[in-house]
């Protein structure tokens, strides 16, 4: 049996970032825990002080098979690049021709850029075509 995996964003503000990622991947907020219409209700009920609820955010698949995102406040900025990064898989399934996919990931490269991202590089090499990008807090992905 697979281990499910988390994958843990260190940012500035969480629900911002959050957000962005949730916008490029389809995904949702996670919803509250089972018995609570709302997180504000399970925080209260878990006793977490108001000032300290803006720390984090998480955002899930709809569908349920993706990795969870967790993003956490830390005080320090992005100072290096990544060594891990996030390919996203815009332009089709394994072996759509480039000439089909290449539309597709502009067009999505696009759809970021209006959500704060930043295009830094475009490649292309044996068949494939991807586009480096960095999110509004300045880590690194590939959309391709």
């Amino acid at each position: 049996m697979a281990t499910a995996v988390q994958v843990t964003f260190d940012c500035a503000d969480p629900r911002a970032l959050g957000q962005f990622w949730a916008a490029a991947l389809g995904y949702v907020e996670q919803p509250p825990p089972q018995g609570h219409e709302s997180w504000h209700s399970f925080l209260d009920e878990v006793g977490m002080p108001l000032e300290e609820r803006d720390r984090f955010y998480a955002v899930v698949d709809p569908d349920g098979p993706g990795p969870r995102l967790y993003f956490q406040q830390v005080p320090e900025g992005k100072t290096a690049k990544n060594r891990v990064h996030l390919d996203v898989n815009a332009g089709g399934p394994a072996g759509t021709p480039v000439d089909q996919r290449r539309p597709r990931v502009d067009g999505k490269a696009e759809e970021l850029r209006g959500l704060g991202a930043t295009v830094l590089r475009r490649g292309e090499e044996h068949g494939e075509y991807w586009i480096v990008l960095q999110d509004p807090e300045g880590n690194e992905f590939c959309l391709q």
